[in-house]
């Protein structure tokens, strides 16, 4: 399988890695998600399925340009370049955001999930019983996730490797955010809060000529916390890669109506207006209820309804250009 792109789509997909970098960071959203609805996740699958033992061979006989080719390094570079820019500047802005305007940042991610399920269910020409039904266990999957009470904190080196290995479905499975798992396993905040600020100073210091910051016990721990979590999300990534890329082949339709399911029941997770985004809304109708949160649609129209509702259609929208963008540059 061979891969082409020009100049503009090279620029392109760097900034699909931005976005892509981003929404791994959001709780309820999918980095796959992002590349299934863009129209690279099939690329990426394939990519990540060819790092193996043959990998490893071709690079020690044939040596690092045909190992380069042979996983597809041109694509995976681009991409994660992206993915870096975003993980160390945008990612940096959007935590203030979060923090700050959390209605209008999920409104916008609520808006790109929904209008990319339609372009995702494009992808399959017919729709069979069997297709359906994966649909549907797809929603079910992902409605569960809404009702799992989150963990508390665990920095065990064994459980952040675990942790490391789920987080990585993010990027491999559209609807399953990794982020989300963090959440619920209650390592969200020391896997991709923490240990990122701890890189960061690290880095800081080390460019500096104050070393890495080693004998600092929390700087320390934090460093081990992310070196384990990182080996597991390598470890997962090229587990969950090999098994998505044989069944994307086998049973291409099952698996994309299944993803479709995921996206679908996982919409609840970055619904703009519960009772933890807008505290203190009085004026609103309750659309139901887990036991942990209340999802409701506020019927007073002030500027944080009309702000979170402009980027949502918004979100909507980037999707909409960037699957238009993508058809252009495929004909």
């Amino acid at each position: 399988m061979k891969y082409r792109r020009n100049i503009k789509e090279a620029v392109l997909l760097v900034i699909k890695g931005v976005v892509m970098g981003m929404a791994n960071k959001i709780p309820g959203v999918s980095g796959g998600m992002i590349a299934l609805a863009a129209g690279f996740y099939e690329e990426l699958i394939y990519s990540f399925s060819r790092f193996d033992t043959n990998a490893i061979k071709v690079l020690k006989i044939q040596g690092f340009k045909a190992f380069y080719n042979r996983v597809n390094g041109s694509f995976l570079v681009l991409l994660f370049t992206g993915v870096g820019i975003s993980f160390f500047t945008i990612s940096l802005l959007l935590d203030f955001l979060i923090d700050n305007y959390p209605n209008q940042v999920l409104g916008m991610f609520y808006g790109m999930i929904s209008v990319s399920v339609f372009f995702i269910w494009k992808k399959i020409s017919v729709y069979k019983i069997k297709d359906y039904i994966g649909t549907f266990l797809g929603v079910i999957t992902g409605i569960t996730l809404l009702w799992i009470n989150p963990g508390s904190e665990n920095d065990n080196l064994i459980f952040v490797f675990f942790c490391g290995m789920l987080s990585i479905s993010g990027m491999t499975l559209p609807g399953l955010s990794g982020s989300l798992f963090l959440l619920i396993l209650g390592n969200y905040n020391l896997l991709l809060v923490d240990s990122v600020n701890a890189i960061y100073y690290t880095l800081v210091d080390l460019f500096s000529g104050n070393g890495i910051g080693w004998d600092i016990p929390e700087r320390k721990r934090l460093l081990w916390v992310f070196i384990m979590f990182t080996f597991g999300s390598a470890t997962g990534l090229v587990f969950f890669s090999k098994l998505l890329h044989f069944v994307l082949f086998r049973y291409h339709d099952l698996t994309i109506s299944i993803l479709v399911g995921f996206i679908l029941g996982s919409l609840g997770s970055v619904w703009p207006w519960t009772n933890e985004n807008s505290i203190g809304i009085l004026n609103k109708v309750t659309l139901f209820e887990s036991p942990y949160k209340e999802y409701f649609l506020p019927t007073n129209l002030d500027i944080s309804v009309l702000s979170t509702l402009f980027f949502l259609l918004l979100g909507g929208l980037i999707v909409f250009q960037l699957e238009r963008y993508g058809n252009k540059s495929a004909v």
